[in-house]
């Protein structure tokens, strides 16, 4: 019986005017936001595939497919919420997760603690077993030029006592 596991996960998403931009589960003052199916939260979809990774889940995709009307617009808390449960189906919990989201802007710092909040109290987990770090691509590529969002996730998991 494996005590531990460990995920990785990765989420992309384009970005364009006049639409929301959702991060770690808030919405950020923005003038631009992530195109996607659901509301395109970079950085809880990034978590949500380091979960499922560790138990061998698959990817968000599979689960919530952006070709299912239901998941439409959908608030991604929604869909982090299931892969909990998921998780815990399989006998393990959330141990820590450390995550990293690519932006040039706006700047995401200001917000973190808030992002931390809501995803520990998503996960059950103490808010220092999250971290959630910012950065910017230099003004290179995609990414740097303001045109796409990305964020990393990795996490461990632990069997349930």
């Amino acid at each position: 019986m494996i005590d531990f596991r460990i995920g990785f996960g990765v989420d992309v998403h384009r970005l364009s005017e006049g639409i929301p931009l959702f991060v770690g589960g808030i919405e950020i003052p923005s003038d631009i936001g992530a195109v996607g199916h659901s509301d395109a939260d970079v950085l809880l979809h990034a978590i949500c595939d380091a979960l499922l990774g560790a138990v061998n889940l698959r990817d968000i995709g599979y689960h919530f497919s952006d070709k299912d009307p239901k998941y439409k617009n959908i608030d991604s808390k929604i869909l982090l919420k299931e892969v909990y449960y998921l998780i815990s189906e399989k006998g393990y919990r959330v141990n820590n997760l450390d995550s990293t989201v690519i932006l040039e802007a706006p700047k995401l710092n200001p917000y973190i603690l808030s992002m931390q909040e809501v995803i520990a109290d998503l996960l059950k987990v103490e808010k220092d077993a999250v971290s959630i770090k910012a950065t910017t691509h230099e003004k290179v590529d995609s990414f740097g030029e303001g045109r796409a969002i990305k964020a990393y996730a990795t996490c461990l998991l632990v069997r349930k006592q």
